[in-house]
């Protein structure tokens, strides 16, 4: 015999859903245990069901003000599906209120990776910035906890991509992959970008180059916009004598900031440790024109003129 609606877990879930609807969200939560004890009985899983019924939970909580249960029922649902959007927002909001503002800006960032549209996300961003600004000081995001990678899979560009050419559409997600170059970076992909930086920057003041280079890289992958992030790494690859790929990365920095000092300064080192002292020099005096004063400049060219002699 089947079993009644109200004992089936979707109707237990439709029921919670009318419940919560109609702002009964204690009985909503009530429902969702009922539906979670059913799903959970059953001989197969299903992790994407159960995901949601937390995720559902964690929302009547969320509306009764129990900051902590909503907590352990979105990191149950994320733990089952990560990277979805409502669990997280709904975790972050829960750390809000708790004012763990730290773990609140991870999950605002996330959900911004996964899509850089979501407007309580933006806004939960701003809010946390500026407490998290106040509360710990300038250095602030040095003292917050990393912001975890969101697979190219679980994120929204990917949504609406025609599924008609497979093919087509497999060699697209590797190209996009691979570089940021084909689209316009959301804002929750430059704020990453930015924080990868700042990252980076820190690892060469404790002379990590190598580990640098590559939050640098993946500060570009996220955003390619940022003239001073090719010109930090280019300083990293200088550093490690890989001369070639400074070059190319202060030529990168240059024709999205014309006016990049570093960048020709870093350029001229390369070229010139490359024995190409006529485009050093150009490099130097390219500098020279925007920064007449600058000494390191002035000493590098006098090399240069001694090489060329």
């Amino acid at each position: 015999m089947a079993p009644k609606l109200s004992d089936s877990v979707e109707g237990l879930r439709a029921a919670g859903n009318q419940s919560f609807r109609n702002g009964q969200f204690a009985e909503a939560a009530a429902l969702y245990s009922r539906a979670l004890r059913a799903l959970q009985a059953q001989a197969s899983s299903n992790p994407e069901e159960e995901s949601v019924l937390y995720s559902n939970r964690a929302a009547c909580h969320l509306k009764d003000g129990n900051c902590t249960d909503c907590i352990k029922d979105c990191t149950s649902a994320l733990d089952l599906v990560p990277f979805v959007v409502k669990p997280l927002l709904r975790r972050a909001s829960a750390y809000e209120a708790l004012e763990k503002y730290p773990l609140a800006y991870v999950d605002y960032m996330t959900v911004l990776q996964i899509d850089g549209s979501v407007t309580a996300a933006l806004e939960g961003i701003n809010r946390m910035t500026r407490a998290l600004r106040d509360s710990l000081g300038p250095e602030w995001r040095l003292k917050v906890p990393s912001v975890p990678l969101v697979p190219v899979s679980a994120q929204k560009r990917w949504d609406y991509m025609p599924s008609e050419n497979h093919k087509e559409t497999a060699k697209i997600k590797s190209r996009e992959t691979t570089t940021a170059k084909n689209r316009v970076p959301s804002a929750g992909d430059v704020e990453r970008a930015r924080v990868l930086k700042e990252e980076g920057n820190e690892l060469v003041k404790k002379g990590n180059h190598k580990k640098a280079i590559e939050k640098y890289s993946e500060s570009l992958s996220f955003s390619n916009l940022e003239s001073a992030t090719y010109s930090n790494r280019a300083l990293c690859y200088l550093v490690l004598k890989q001369y070639k790929e400074a070059v190319k990365d202060c030529t990168e920095a240059l024709r999205l900031n014309a006016k990049n000092v570093k960048a020709f300064y870093r350029r001229a080192q390369a070229h010139k440790a490359l024995k190409d002292y006529k485009s050093s020099l150009a490099d130097i005096s390219s500098l020279l024109q925007i920064e007449p004063k600058n000494g390191p400049a002035q000493k590098l060219r006098q090399e240069i003129n001694q090489n060329l002699n």
